[in-house]
């Protein structure tokens, strides 16, 4: 008994949970058919500004695009206002009108900018699944709009699509060659690159779609080859000029274009939308099939410089395109040339900052100059082997020149800081230096002239750059003015020195270590300096003569050489000259030793002979 209600209890929980797994599949099932349903309409994504002339981007359209994970087609249909081109779109996704891109039979233009269907037709191309957009653009020619905003219009559609069905009804006039005078430019400028290469964007590919009352006569193909032959300009007609260049143009484009033609379905066109299939022509429907396979055979993933994309990177396309094209007054190649240049440009800066970087500041102007030539020359041929169109390209060109210069001008500003920092530090290290040899204890002019030799040799090792030449004219007048300087104060230091060496000597012969030969050649030189400044007059005198550049010599010798400077050890050395002569005079005359070394004095302390007196 207790068993069965313990798998009674069981069971109850296996229902509860199965309810509950259900109720979620529910839900999420009716969440995802309700996002489906949302995309299944029409969604603006360009819409004019307020004054009709440029374009912006709508955010709900992007919203949808964005949601794409897989490469993106586009389909554009463009053409005059009024002539059919959101039925057309219609029919080959093979949805009512009531369902489907708004149809308006007024006399002004049902589109406002370029709308897309939500919902993508998925296909399979080269084994791949590639989401195609079908988009809607506002007709050419309505009422109130500018010829700038039809061209807006027409070249956003040529640049992101990758299949343009010009609708034209009837005929192909003048105007509707002249209206693809910008696709030429973008095909001259972005598809004219050498086969191989990256390309900024696969060209659309052009169908010339004609819907006319008869297709008796000529052919579609014909007509297009016969619009698109040279008309005879003997008067020199400057817009027929233009006309007959373009013509000329599309040869470029040549294998990307295809002509059909396509009868209308019924001759009463406002109540297009109210009938069903079996109500229209059946040549039409018979065309229209026709259509659809050759639009799908037209079908491919739109590549960007070699990648496909998916609704983020087709969104930030769109973007860029429309920036390019929404500047200046008229839209224009060069800036969709320019746009395109731009990360092209970057890197080019990128290598150059790079390359004239690993010049070291701070460097000779030569230097810095033979670095800049060989920096620009690289990215001038990174730029020539990367960068996009054809006779636009010089633009850009242009202001990657610009651009170099302002980096080299900086360049060139902080190498001139940099030399002028590091010879002001060498300049001022050798001031320092002369102020130091200025002040010595024991003057040598040997030291001097050594310390003079290393300053000016560091100086010239070290100080680089367009600073060192001034600064080589303020260190030449501060090294001679100092030794100027030195030598003046020289020989009146050496001679004072000399003259107390003198007396100290004097006093450290008589009553230090008592050396009569020491006290009496210390009383000569002390003899000789005073009364030969007082013989002739001034001491400058003395500094003539032989004897006292013997004196120099001398002096020279003792108090510098490369293994001993006396002037940094003079009073070390005092001091243990005087612990010497403490020892000698304390405790040599106890030993013995004064009286063998100096016989003078101790031979009248130590006689033994009776005195006379």
């Amino acid at each position: 008994m207790r068993g069965a209600q313990e798998m009674g209890r069981r069971g109850c929980a296996s229902v509860v949970w199965a309810a509950v797994l259900m109720t979620w599949v529910w839900v999420l099932s009716a969440a995802a058919d309700t996002d489906a349903g949302e995309l299944e309409r029409a969604f603006p994504i360009v819409e004019p500004d307020y004054s009709h002339t440029k374009l912006h981007l709508a955010k709900e359209g992007l919203e949808a695009i964005q949601r794409i994970k897989t490469p993106i087609a586009a389909v554009s249909v463009i053409g005059p206002y009024r002539s059919g081109k959101s039925f057309l779109l219609n029919q080959l996704l093979s949805l009512s009108c009531d369902k489907g891109f708004g149809v308006g039979h007024m006399r002004d233009t049902k589109t406002k900018g370029i709308w897309v269907w939500g919902s993508p037709a998925e296909v399979d191309v080269d084994g791949s699944k590639v989401s195609v957009l079908y988009l809607d653009t506002e007709g050419f020619e309505s009422v109130g709009k500018s010829n700038v905003y039809d061209d807006r219009i027409f070249a956003l559609a040529t640049v992101i699509s990758s299949v343009l069905i010009y609708n034209l009804p009837e005929t192909i006039r003048e105007a509707d060659i002249s209206r693809l005078s910008f696709a030429v430019e973008v095909a001259e400028e972005f598809y004219g690159r050498v086969k191989g290469q990256d390309v900024a964007f696969e060209p659309a590919k052009l169908l010339w779609l004609i819907q006319r009352d008869f297709l008796e006569g000529k052919s579609v193909q014909q007509m297009v080859d016969e619009a698109l032959q040279r008309v005879p300009n003997k008067n020199g007609d400057k817009y027929i000029d233009e006309i007959n260049q373009i013509r000329n143009s599309l040869a470029v484009m040549g294998d990307n274009s295809t002509a059909f033609s396509l009868p209308q379905p019924h001759l009463q066109r406002t109540k297009l939308c109210d009938m069903e299939d079996q109500e229209l022509d059946p040549l039409y429907i018979k065309r229209r099939d026709q259509l659809k396979q050759i639009v799908a055979s037209m079908i491919k993933p739109k590549l960007v410089q070699g990648r496909t994309l998916n609704g983020k990177e087709f969104v930030s396309f769109l973007g860029q395109i429309l920036e390019a094209l929404n500047k200046g007054e008229i839209p224009s190649t060069g800036s969709l040339v320019e746009s395109f240049n731009k990360a092209i440009l970057e890197r080019c800066l990128k290598v150059y900052n790079e390359r004239i970087g690993r010049a070291g500041l701070p460097v000779s102007m030569h230097k810095l100059q033979q670095f800049h030539a060989l920096a620009k020359d690289e990215a001038r041929r990174l730029f020539d082997k990367e960068h996009f169109g054809k006779h636009h390209a010089a633009q850009s060109i242009l202001k990657l020149d610009e651009e170099i210069e302002k980096i080299y001008r900086n360049f060139d500003q902080a190498n001139e800081y940099q030399s002028s920092k590091l010879c002001e530090a060498r300049f001022s290290e050798c001031e320092d230096k002369m102020e130091q040899l200025q002040v010595m204890k024991l003057p040598s002019m040997a030291k001097f002239d050594a310390g003079f030799l290393l300053c000016n040799q560091s100086f010239e090792m070290e100080c680089v750059g367009p600073a060192k030449e001034s600064y080589a004219r303020r260190m030449s007048k501060m090294l001679t003015r100092s030794r100027a300087l030195f030598i003046k104060e020289y020989n009146n230091k050496l001679f004072n020195w000399l003259v107390i060496f003198s007396l100290v000597m004097v006093f450290i012969g008589r009553f230090v270590i008592k050396f009569f030969l020491l006290e009496i050649a210390a009383w000569v030189m002390f003899v000789f300096l005073e009364t030969y400044t007082r013989l002739f007059w001034s001491s400058e005198s003395l500094y003539y003569n032989p004897v006292w550049h013997v004196i120099v010599s001398l002096w020279e010798t003792v108090v510098y050489s490369p293994v001993l400077d006396l002037d940094r050890w003079a009073i070390p050395i005092v001091v243990v000259l005087s612990f010497l002569a403490i020892y000698w005079r304390c405790l040599g005359g106890r030993r013995g030793i004064g009286r063998s070394l100096l016989p003078l004095y101790n031979s009248y302390r130590g006689s033994t002979r009776p005195r006379t007196d």
